[in-house]
């Protein structure tokens, strides 16, 4: 568990993450009743990851939750283990809407980007939104994320261990 002021970051177990690729709550209150589409898909993505044998334990998938009450706001994680290569790791997060507009999604970025450059292995976190998505690219340059060359459609951000990301 992740926890800085008002939001905590639990950690999905495999387990945990296989209900709510099926859509259940995985025994949490969520703000709008259930996970959102982008925490069904990471949670599937992170059962066929346990599944394959190649989770690592730290680089899944986080539930989002308010620390006062412990209501489920929506899922933020990686999408897989840092790169041997280069130390880069992604991540991605979505809200449940009714938690959207309020900095939930940057406080979440924040912890979760502070955490893995923490770690020795990382160099880099790296972000991805589709270009129309104003919203996702302002939570992403209020935690400091830089854009760079963009990935195939879609367009990349990246902190590095400075806090700055490195402009195209």
């Amino acid at each position: 568990m992740l926890a800085h002021g008002r939001l905590t970051l639990r950690e999905q177990l495999p387990e945990e993450a296989a209900r709510l690729a099926d859509g259940k709550q995985a025994g949490l209150a969520w703000i709008d009743g259930g996970p959102g589409e982008g925490t069904i898909i990471a949670a599937g993505m992170m059962t066929i990851a346990a599944t394959a044998g190649v989770y690592a334990p730290g680089w899944g998938l986080f539930v989002i939750q308010r620390s006062q009450d412990g209501l489920a706001l929506g899922g933020i994680g990686f999408h897989g283990p840092p790169s041997a290569v280069d130390g880069q790791v992604e991540i991605g997060y979505d809200l449940s809407e009714s938690a959207r507009g309020v900095g939930w999604a940057t406080d979440a970025v924040l912890v979760l980007s502070r955490w893995a450059l923490s770690r020795a292995e990382v160099r880099t976190v790296l972000a991805t939104t589709d270009p129309g998505n104003r919203a996702s690219q302002r939570v992403l340059e209020r935690a400091g994320f830089g854009r760079i060359a963009d990935r195939d459609a879609q367009w990349a951000y990246e902190l590095g261990p400075v806090g700055r990301g490195v402009t195209a």
